[in-house]
C-alpha cells in the first residue's frame, strides 16, 4: 500500500498543490450568493446575507460551493475519501459520547460527499489563515498555523498507517490527545470548552427556552418554547403536526434498540430556529420531548439541501439528502449521536439529531498566534483520522513520503485563497451597499 501511494506522487506532485486561488469557471460573488439562496425561505435571506457580510471569515463559512468551483480541476492524487466538504476551522467542535466522554471531531456534514481529500485539507488551511486575520494574528503565525495543520495531518496519517486496523478505525481525540499532537497551548482552551459543553444539555435548553403553561384544549399543563424572534419562533399547528409526523417516520431510520428508546418520549412542542451561516434560510425545527418524570430531550429537525460540492465533482443526485448526510457522518466520525437519523417532511429531506448533546467549541477567531497554531495541529489530526476511515491510511502515508513540500505548498495556497476571499467579501459588501442584495441590521 505504501508503494502504491508513492506512485500517486507522479499523478499530483506535492508542490503542485500551490496553485491559483480562483478557478477559471467560478461564478461572480453576486451570482453565487443569489444562486445559493434559491430554495431558502425568502424572509431569512436578508439574515443570511448579513451574516456572510460580517467578515471575510464569515463569508468563507457560507461559501463552500464557491471554493469547490475554484478547486474543480486542480491537481489531486486520485484518492477519494468521504470528505466533510466544509472542513473550515469553525466546523470542528466538542460533543459528548454515549458514555459521557467529551471528544472533538468534525461536527458539520451538510456538504459531505465522496471527493478528493485535498479539498478538505486546503479548506482547513485557508480557514486558519482567515481566522487568524480576523483575530489580529501576525502573518508569520497564521502561515505557521496553516502549514502545521498539514504537517499534523501527515504525521497522523503515518501513525494511523502503523496501527492495527481496528485501533485506527476507532481512534478518538479527547483532552489526552492534545499532548500527542503537540497542542499544549490549547489545553486550557479545551478544558474551558469541555466544562461548558458538559453543561450544554437538553435539560439546560428546556430550563432556559421553555415554560410550563396551561393547555386549555386538553386541560393539562405542558412545556412550550418561548419565542425569541427572529432566531426562535412559533410554528402553526399544521407545521407542528407535519414535524411530529416526520419524527414518526424518522424512527424507522434508527437501529432497533434506539427505536425502542426514542418511542418512550412524547412531543410537547415544536418551534422554528435559525441556525448557522451557510444554513440560514433552510427549514430547521426544534422538537421538545419529555420522557421519565421531568426529563427533557430537544431534537433538531434540519432541512438537508443538496451538497454544494456535487456539481463540481460530477456526482449523481442523492436519493435522499438526509440519508446522504447521516451516512457521511457515520463513516467519518468514530463516535456519532445515537439518535442521528433522517426523515421527509412536506416532500423535503431532513436530518434529525439531538440538539444539545454536550456540544461545545473553541472559536478560532479569538485565539492568539501560538494557540491558533496548536488548534491547526489538532484540526489537522482530526481531519486525518476522519479521512482514514474511508481511505487506507497506508496509501496516504505513501503519498506524503515524510516530506514537508506539501505543508509549504498548501500554506502558500491558503494565504492566496484568503486574499481571494477578502476580495470576494468586499464584492459582497459592495453589492449590499448598492442595494443589489437584501440584508438586515444587527444580525
Amino acid at each position: 500500500m505504501l508503494a502504491r501511494g508513492k506512485v500517486l506522487r507522479e499523478v499530483a506532485r506535492p508542490q503542485e498543490h500551490d496553485h491559483e486561488a480562483a478557478g477559471p469557471d467560478r461564478p461572480g460573488v453576486l451570482e453565487f450568493v443569489e444562486t445559493s439562496n434559491v430554495g431558502r425561505l425568502p424572509e431569512l435571506i436578508p439574515l443570511r446575507v448579513a451574516r456572510m457580510s460580517a467578515s471575510p471569515f464569515s463569508f468563507f463559512r457560507g461559501a463552500a460551493g464557491l471554493m469547490a468551483a475554484d478547486l474543480a480541476g486542480t491537481p489531486v492524487s486520485g484518492l477519494t475519501a468521504q470528505i466533510c466538504g466544509d472542513a473550515h476551522a469553525a466546523n470542528f467542535g466538542l460533543y459528548g459520547t454515549s458514555d459521557g466522554q467529551i471528544v472533538m471531531d468534525i461536527n458539520d456534514f451538510d456538504e459531505t460527499v465522496p471527493g478528493p481529500w485535498e479539498w478538505d485539507l486546503k479548506r482547513l488551511a485557508a480557514s486558519l489563515e482567515l481566522a487568524g486575520r480576523e483575530g489580529g494574528v501576525s502573518a508569520s503565525d497564521r502561515l505557521e498555523a496553516a502549514e502545521d495543520a498539514v504537517k499534523s495531518y501527515r504525521r497522523t496519517v503515518r501513525e494511523l498507517a502503523e496501527l492495527p486496523f481496528l485501533a485506527s478505525w476507532t481512534a478518538l481525540l479527547d483532552a489526552n490527545a492534545l499532548g500527542a499532537v503537540k497542542a499544549h497551548e490549547l489545553i486550557d482552551d479545551f478544558e474551558r470548552a469541555s466544562a461548558k459543553a458538559r453543561r450544554n444539555t437538553s435539560a439546560k435548553v428546556a430550563a432556559k427556552w421553555t415554560r410550563r403553561i396551561d393547555d386549555h384544549e386538553t386541560g393539562t399543563r405542558r412545556h412550550r418554547f418561548v419565542a425569541d424572534p427572529p432566531i426562535l419562533t412559533d410554528v402553526d399547528a399544521a407545521t407542528a403536526d407535519a414535524v411530529i409526523d416526520g419524527l414518526v417516520s424518522y424512527v424507522d431510520t434508527l437501529g432497533e434498540s434506539r427505536r425502542n428508546l426514542f418511542t418512550r418520549y412524547a412531543v410537547s412542542d415544536v418551534a422554528f430556529r435559525v441556525v448557522g451561516t451557510g444554513s440560514v434560510g433552510l427549514r430547521s425545527y426544534l422538537a421538545l420531548l419529555h420522557g421519565n418524570g421531568d426529563e427533557a430531550l430537544v431534537m433538531q429537525v434540519k432541512q438537508a439541501a443538496p451538497s454544494a460540492l456535487r456539481p463540481h465533482l460530477g456526482l449523481e443526485p442523492a436519493d435522499h439528502e438526509g440519508r446522504r448526510i447521516v451516512r457521511g457522518v457515520q463513516l467519518v466520525q468514530a463516535e456519532t449521536d445515537i439518535l442521528l437519523g433522517w426523515t421527509t417532511i412536506g416532500g423535503r429531506p431532513y436530518i434529525v439529531r439531538q440538539f444539545r448533546n454536550m456540544k461545545g467549541d473553541i472559536d478560532p477567531t479569538v485565539l492568539p498566534g501560538d494557540h491558533l497554531d496548536d488548534y491547526g495541529r489538532l484540526a489537522g489530526a482530526l481531519l486525518a483520522r476522519a479521512h482514514a476511515r474511508s481511505i487506507d491510511p497506508r496509501l496516504l502515508a505513501g503519498y506524503f513520503a515524510d516530506d514537508e513540500v506539501m505543508d509549504e505548498a498548501v500554506g502558500r495556497y491558503a494565504v492566496r485563497y484568503a486574499d481571494r476571499t477578502e476580495r470576494d467579501h468586499a464584492d459582497l459588501v459592495a453589492a449590499v451597499r448598492a442595494g443589489r442584495l437584501p440584508t438586515m441590521d444587527g444580525a
